[in-house]
């Protein structure tokens, strides 16, 4: 008996542990990857105004003013900063940032009710962004 329970309790462990890693990240888990890789051009408060956002023409985007009519646009978003989509977009020079693609998947809701596999960090820094968008 105490076998079957040690088994139960280790099968109930690694299933918690994989349900914590499948989970959404918080804002704060991407405001870390904001602070270490976005704020240099987009500043402290991601209002394009960071310490190297003179450097360019046009200045990197305000970052808390991505939302249209309240809705966030989660797909444009990710295309943007993983550099798959950047047609049309002013400040070409954003950099592609292949290391956020790579790490364990999260289910992502895109906007269109679909959940989406994503890199963790690349969630976690969507999460954050969303999270400062302004009222």
């Amino acid at each position: 008996m105490q076998g079957k329970t040690a088994m139960l309790l280790a099968g109930v462990t690694i299933a918690a542990a994989a349900c914590a890693v499948r989970s959404m990240p918080e804002p704060s888990e991407g405001r870390a990857i904001y602070e270490a890789d976005c704020a240099q051009c987009h500043g402290p408060a991601g209002r394009g105004d960071g310490p190297w956002a003179g450097s360019y023409d046009p200045a990197p985007a305000d970052l808390t003013r991505l939302s249209h009519n309240g809705v966030f646009p989660r797909a444009e978003v990710l295309s943007v900063i993983d550099g798959y989509d950047r047609t049309g977009l002013p400040g070409k020079e954003m950099p592609e940032f292949g290391l956020l693609l790579e790490g364990p998947t999260v289910p992502v809701d895109v906007g269109d009710g679909v959940l989406t596999p994503t890199p963790r960090p690349l969630a976690a820094l969507l999460a954050y962004l969303e999270s400062i968008q302004a009222e």
